[in-house]
């Protein structure tokens, strides 16, 4: 029984007796439980877990509910023969197949494209399971001052908020906004060059939308941000792969390979997934290159706040002379992600028509929560909530770190880095990332393979992308020595990519 069942976390908002229930349930489906197997008693797992013997009672009842497990008077609690979930998966595959196969002949070309695209974590995954990317430390943003903020413009009756707002955002978050940037990172602009979206994904979407035609030609970091792929992909551009070095993107190779192209997608600040900063060189060289070529370029600045040695950089917006650069920043990493809300920071000749593209799509953000986000920036909670927290994603990552070295030795290379919220795990030679990630995520770890955001040509030696940011000490500490138990248990040198 211990080699499964993990300790209970008091703090979840998921019911003990759920939490129990899960992994059992877990545990028979694993085969961890085999069909037939005895079930500890309810005595004994209550005293493993430290739970009150009820709660354990009422997890049982659950699984005998649910037909997991049978309980025979005199003798003990038994696996069945036949798992519910495996009558259910037969039908749920060949349902879904048959979904799928339906679906793909009613969908127009852009719409395949469209419903083609995985960003993130699968649906199955609620909440923030290790080791998801983006996710923030949750537990750790400041609720009361978020409540009181609110509680205070509802008190004020403000009616004006609950009509249509402008399309290109509440003023006074503009304002806010357009002085957070020109302090934080450098960045050149008026409130009035600030578009409000539904995060940066959204304004992906937009500034493919406006700036470039179907067949159009798009420079995308080799490897690259999967959702930038997604998003310019489904507009009908051309994507050229072009790769990414030591300095950041290599404009010399994207001009040798398409010189002509419309637009360009780059994470400078802290390469996405690589985290390689982008030279000073490169920068002018882009610039000058986008100009030329009367280019625009994309400049995604996911989570540039969190640099943990010196100064975050300056924007590649703040160096640009001839207006060619479209800046997206999102709030969704530094507040937390259901917040949904990004900007675009556009170049003055092209701020009327990305007001009218944002009236067309969607109209504007939520203006309640416009106005919330306004007063907290206004009011200097948002820069001291990122000092706060960034001296706290530089411990976790040295803990997450030091963990990784413990636990995972010779199964995954983790490196320290000195900026970002997540981290690669490079795997032995010639391991399969995506088979190993999908090992990981019937554990409930999500990883996301580095192999994904590649577009062409995949590296001989692959990894994992981890997010540290969102967890504390003990779920990471549970949850390195879970992991390395399962990549033990997969036998990564038999997981070799060409089984892929």
């Amino acid at each position: 029984m211990a080699d499964f069942l993990l300790p209970v976390d008091r703090d979840s908002p998921v019911a003990l007796r759920d939490q129990l229930y899960r992994q059992l349930r877990q545990a028979i489906l694993d085969c961890r439980l085999p069909a037939g197997g005895r079930l500890p008693s309810t005595r004994s797992v209550a005293q493993q877990t430290g739970l009150a013997r009820q709660t354990v009672v009422e997890a049982f009842d659950q699984l005998i509910a649910e037909g997991y497990v049978v309980s025979r008077p005199a003798s003990g609690t038994y696996v069945t023969e036949t798992l519910p979930d495996q009558l259910l998966n037969v039908r749920s595959r060949q349902g879904r197949a048959r979904h799928e196969t339906e679906a793909a002949s009613h969908l127009s070309k852009r719409g395949s494209r469209l419903a083609s695209v995985r960003i993130g974590a699968t649906p199955e995954y609620a909440g923030a399971p290790p080791f998801q990317t983006g996710t923030p430390a949750l537990r750790e943003f400041p609720f009361e001052l978020w409540a009181r903020l609110t509680s205070r413009l509802l008190q004020s009756r403000p009616v004006e908020l609950l009509a249509y707002g402008e399309p290109g955002g509440y003023r006074p978050l503009r304002e806010a906004i357009a002085a957070y940037l020109g302090a934080a990172r450098a960045v050149r602009c008026t409130p009035d060059q600030i578009i409000v979206t539904a995060g940066a994904q959204q304004a992906m979407d937009l500034v493919a939308r406006l700036l470039a035609d179907p067949g159009d030609a798009a420079w995308l970091e080799e490897p690259g941000y999967v959702g930038a792929r997604g998003a310019l992909g489904a507009a009908g551009l051309r994507l050229v792969p072009v790769a990414v070095d030591h300095e950041g993107l290599d404009v010399d190779a994207g001009r040798a390979r398409c010189p002509h192209a419309r637009l360009v997608y780059v994470t400078p600040s802290r390469q996405y997934p690589l985290g390689v900063t982008m030279s000073l060189q490169r920068r002018r060289a882009l610039l000058a290159w986008a100009q030329q070529a009367k280019a625009w370029v994309l400049e995604d600045d996911y989570d540039s706040e969190y640099r943990y040695a010196g100064r975050p950089l300056a924007s590649l917006q703040g160096l640009d002379e001839a207006d060619r650069v479209v800046y997206l920043g999102t709030l969704s990493k530094v507040l937390f992600p259901s917040l949904r809300l990004g900007y675009i920071v556009a170049p003055p000749s092209l701020v009327e028509s990305f007001k009218s593209v944002r009236e067309l799509y969607g109209r504007h953000a939520p203006s309640l929560d416009q106005a919330v986000l306004a007063s907290f920036i206004a009011e200097g909670h948002l820069a001291r909530h990122i000092r706060r927290m960034r001296r706290l994603y530089a411990e976790r990552q040295a803990f997450f770190v030091r963990q990784c070295r413990e636990h995972l030795s010779g199964l995954l290379d983790v490196a320290q880095v000195d900026a970002g919220m997540q981290l690669i795990g490079w795997l032995p030679e010639g391991v399969d990332d995506q088979a190993v990630s999908r090992c990981l995520g019937q554990h409930a770890i999500v990883t996301a393979p580095l192999s994904k955001h590649y577009l062409g040509e995949l590296p001989t030696r692959r990894g994992l992308l981890l997010g540290f940011g969102g967890y504390d000490e003990r779920q990471v500490a549970d949850a390195t020595a879970r992991m390395a138990e399962v990549l033990r248990s997969c036998q990564l040198s038999a997981v070799s990519f060409q089984q892929s």
